[in-house]
């Protein structure tokens, strides 16, 4: 395992003081320079990895004003703990040594909509590739239903918290890195990792920590 460069509090730190400047419009536009480029050309140190969304509203380098070489990214719709991000993720920890994940989920989630949509009596068709993804959304929508309501099994949209549903899955998300790897979970245990689940306000600009796990002060 490649050797941590900060710790995950540095790691967060820096993250969170990007999101102050992203929220207040005092951007620095880091590492984003011809000489950066240039720097980069023959290898990559990444303090920290993000797994968020792939909604276009919600961009990890602007985010946390960061620049190249700062954010070892990988999205998808809903940001699911599949095979693909979970090889991503222990790449990022055991080749680059970052130590800090971001799992990312945002309000209004379009993906969190669909599988809540999903799960109601009459569902709207999909692809057969978008409900497999699905499929990994539809049981934070099951529990935030019967959380609640007990008469139906199928999920009247109306009765439902879109974002609230978004906040179980997102801790689904960051159960399942650690629940699939032991290169996450035991990066964890040794103090050189940690996990933080987030929602992202689209308004506000705000990433705010929801969950978290590792060596880490992550106020809410």
């Amino acid at each position: 395992m490649s050797n941590p460069r900060v710790t995950p509090q540095q790691a967060w730190d820096a993250l969170a003081e990007g999101n102050e400047r992203f929220m207040a419009g005092t951007l620095n536009h880091p590492q984003q320079s011809a000489a950066r480029r240039s720097e980069l050309s023959t290898f990559q140190a990444p303090n920290a990895a993000f797994l968020g969304c792939s909604d276009s509203r919600v961009a990890a380098e602007i985010l946390f004003d960061c620049g190249l070489g700062d954010l070892f990214v990988v999205r998808n719709i809903g940001q699911i703990a599949n095979e693909n991000t979970v090889a991503t993720m222990e790449f990022a920890v055991s080749a680059l040594g970052v130590s800090v994940i971001v799992v990312l989920a945002h309000g209004s989630c379009g993906a969190v909509k669909a599988a809540i949509d999903q799960t109601t009596a009459d569902p709207s068709p999909v692809t057969p590739a978008i409900r497999k993804e699905l499929e990994e959304i539809r049981p934070a929508v099951q529990q935030e239903w019967f959380a609640t309501q007990q008469v139906s099994p199928y999920v009247d949209t109306d009765l439902i918290e879109a974002d609230a549903v978004g906040r179980r899955h997102l801790a689904e998300t960051v159960n399942a890195l650690m629940r699939q790897s032991t290169v996450i979970s035991d990066a964890v245990a040794a103090g050189e990792l940690g996990i933080v689940g987030c929602q992202y306000q689209l308004e506000e600009g705000r990433v705010a920590p929801i969950s978290w796990v590792g060596k880490l002060d992550v106020t809410r």
